[in-house]
């Protein structure tokens, strides 16, 4: 429905949709304008405050023989001292502007709204993220105010061809979401592929923000693998966007989504590029390392004791020293389930008391256990190194889906021991190797095979030689246009 010449009608209007006099935070604030009745319509706690008080004493001190003939041009190019503003003509449209933030200025005769966009929205300080973390380098994260991100990315990519595209999602929520990527480097298709499938969105809201999207984006199966990649640093994020991937920006989430993703993404730290290129290329490997313990040591422990017949004698010593009333199997099963517990149980601890439960938890409850014969010390021992190796993990995603494998690896190893196992790896591989983020293989550049790419991936390159640019469009084809 279009907006009235008359402001009583449009008053109206507002009044029941937006139950003006029943909601304390929408304000109605009623001013002349050069002898013409005007409203304006905003909610509290989302305006500055100081912007506005100019605005509004702008507005209010102008005489009657300014604004004459044409009211909204004299409006809009003398009497309105602010940049952000813009017209809208349905109600619809103003509405929706008002929810997100902005004040609504309507004018008796005038068919169209003024939206001036002077939000402040409640926000935390730009600090350093928890997840992220680096000796070195910038402290600068996201935070859950989605211009303020954007704004910290245009910081380090000062190029012509950084898109931020603006969509909504959400029936009831109107959530903002940027899309964002370079022009001339980020596929075409992939960035099609994203905008439309945030147009299927078909909910009431995204409260849990990015990771409700990422649901629509990618799909709900029950391969644990995630198909984005998270980031709270703004270098992170520059430095796949000069690579050609695409970003997804959803207001009210300190993270950016990364697209399209592959297996080794999850596996590099920003750390390895504040550190000299062999120091980076140790640490690669080192976590390598430990993610290969994350997902095989227990299983492969656990397969070799219970097959411990079919090797020599000497192969006796990876067995347990003592014995204990739980089967082994059953130990490290509950170790598993124990130290989930732990986890949930340190996010849910003030941080005064989290030492505390850390000694309890890790220390105590571990010597007790061994100390009545329920557990072995070797299962206690394997276990606090395979979380060591899924702590070295930089992807919290990553390393969840690490562990969902290993306990279906334990299973299988429990039961039918290293033939078990062997099945278990061979189906882990596969569905490695049969993954897809938005027609990207998985397992790229290892297979599909890419020498160079490979190359960067084992070792951490020298900046000054990093010139190949992995996602991004060669020779104006798509190196990969497969669907998902």
């Amino acid at each position: 429905m279009d907006l009235s010449r008359n402001l009583d009608e449009n008053l109206e209007i507002f009044r029941n949709e937006l139950a003006i006099d029943t909601n304390y935070d929408v304000i109605l604030r009623r001013l002349t304008i050069g002898g013409k009745r005007a409203a304006l319509i905003y909610i509290d706690g989302l305006l500055n405050d100081q912007v506005m008080s100019i605005v509004m004493r702008n507005l209010m001190s102008a005489q009657r023989e300014q604004v004459l003939p044409s009211i909204l041009e004299s409006i809009l190019s003398r009497h309105l001292p602010y940049t952000e503003v813009s017209t809208v003509s349905t109600v619809l449209e103003s509405i929706e502007q008002v929810l997100s933030g902005p004040a609504l200025l309507l004018v008796d005769g005038i068919r169209e709204g003024i939206i001036i966009d002077a939000r402040e929205y409640p926000v935390r300080a730009v600090g350093e993220t928890d997840l992220e973390r680096v000796t070195r380098g910038a402290k600068d994260g996201f935070v859950e105010t989605i211009v303020f991100n954007t704004a910290l990315i245009r910081r380090r990519v000062r190029d012509a061809g950084l898109r931020f595209e603006s969509v909504n999602a959400g029936n009831r929520s109107r959530t903002d979401i940027v899309i964002g990527y370079i022009e001339d480097l980020a596929p075409k298709k992939i960035i099609e592929q994203v905008k439309q499938r945030i147009k299927q969105v078909d909910t009431d809201g995204l409260p849990m923000g990015s990771k409700s999207l990422e649901e629509y984006l990618v799909g709900v199966s029950l391969n644990p693998l995630p198909k984005v990649r998270f980031s709270e640093r703004p270098d992170v994020v520059a430095a796949h966007l000069y690579e050609g991937h695409v970003i997804v920006l959803v207001d009210t989430t300190p993270a950016a989504m990364i697209l399209p993703a592959a297996a080794w993404q999850f596996t590099q730290h920003a750390e390895e590029y504040f550190q000299h290129p062999v120091v980076g290329s140790w640490l690669r490997w080192v976590r390598f390392a430990g993610i290969l313990i994350a997902l095989l040591l227990t299983p492969l422990w656990l397969a070799l004791v219970k097959d411990i017949s079919l090797f020599p004698a000497g192969w006796s010593v990876i067995g347990p020293k003592e014995p204990s009333t739980v089967p082994i199997f059953v130990q490290f099963i509950l170790l598993e389930l124990g130290f989930d517990l732990i986890r949930m149980a340190f996010i849910h601890t003030p941080n005064a008391l989290a030492s505390s439960l850390g000694i309890v938890g890790a220390v105590l409850l571990g010597q007790l256990a061994v100390t009545v014969g329920l557990f072995v010390p070797e299962t206690i021992l394997y276990t606090a190194v395979v979380a060591i190796g899924s702590f070295a993990i930089p992807s919290l995603e990553f390393s969840l889906a690490i562990r969902m494998f290993r306990l279906l690896l334990l299973i299988l190893a429990g039961f039918f021991g290293l033939g078990g196992l062997g099945v278990g790896v061979l189906f882990v591989f596969l569905v490695f190797l049969f993954t897809k983020s938005f027609g990207t293989p998985y397992l790229w550049p290892l297979i599909p095979f890419n020498g160079s790419a490979f190359v960067r991936l084992l070792f951490r390159t020298p900046v000054p030689e990093a010139r190949e640019r992995p996602m991004a469009q060669k020779d104006g084809t798509d190196k990969f246009s497969g669907d998902e």
